[in-house]
C-alpha cells in the first residue's frame, strides 16, 4: 500500500474511466483526532480511504490510499446502495470554451427539470451528466460523528488505517487544534 497526497487519490478516481455512477462513498469524523474519514469505493476499480482536514476555509490537506482493488462481495454490505446524500467529483473546465459549453448542459437540466415532474436523484444524475462527472454516487455520511460502517471500514481495513493515521499525523501542523468544516 502506497500513502499519497489526498489530491492524487482523487486524481486516481478522476482518470479510472470506470462508470461514473458506479461510486459509492462513506465518510464521518476521524475516530482520534481533528478531520474526516472517507471511503470511495468501485465494484470494478477500487477502494480508497481518505483522510483529510479543512486547515483553512481555503485549503484542504490529506492523505490516502487504495485499501481494496475491488468492492467484493465482504464490502458490497459496507457500501450504500442509497446514502443519506449523494456525492460527485468534478474537475474543472479546462478553457472558457468547455466552461461555456457545460454551462448551457447544466442550464438545459435545470430548464427541463424546472418545467417537468422529476425527482432529486433524477435531478442530480443528470447534473452530474451535463458535467461530465468521473464519479458520482449515493453517501453515507456524517457531519458530527462516524456512521456505524465506518468501524467496519476501519477494523477491515486496520493495517491501512494504521498507517494513513500516522501519515496524517505528519500532515497536520502541530498548532491546529480543530478544522474547519
Amino acid at each position: 500500500m502506497r500513502v499519497r497526497d489526498w489530491q492524487d487519490i482523487l486524481e486516481d478516481v478522476v482518470e479510472s474511466k470506470a462508470d461514473p455512477d458506479g461510486w459509492r462513498a462513506v465518510g464521518g469524523d476521524r475516530a482520534n483526532g481533528i478531520g474526516e474519514d472517507l471511503y470511495v469505493g468501485h465494484p470494478t476499480v477500487g477502494v480508497y480511504q481518505l483522510k483529510t482536514y479543512a486547515k483553512n476555509p481555503f485549503e484542504v490537506q490529506g492523505v490516502g490510499a487504495e485499501v481494496a482493488r475491488r468492492i467484493d462481495d465482504e464490502l458490497d454490505p459496507l457500501f450504500p446502495e442509497e446514502g443519506t446524500g449523494l456525492f460527485g467529483v468534478q474537475q474543472p473546465a479546462e478553457d472558457e470554451d468547455e466552461a461555456e459549453d457545460m454551462a448551457k448542459r447544466l442550464e438545459t437540466v435545470l430548464q427541463t427539470h424546472a418545467e417537468a415532474p422529476t425527482t432529486p436523484d433524477a435531478l442530480f444524475e443528470d447534473v452530474m451528466d451535463a458535467m461530465d462527472s468521473p464519479a458520482y454516487g449515493p453517501m453515507e455520511f456524517d457531519h458530527h460523528d462516524r456512521p456505524e460502517v465506518m468501524d467496519e471500514l476501519t477494523e477491515t481495513f486496520e493495517e491501512a488505517e494504521e498507517l494513513l493515521d500516522k501519515e496524517f499525523e505528519d500532515v497536520i501542523d502541530d498548532d491546529v487544534e480543530r478544522g474547519f468544516y
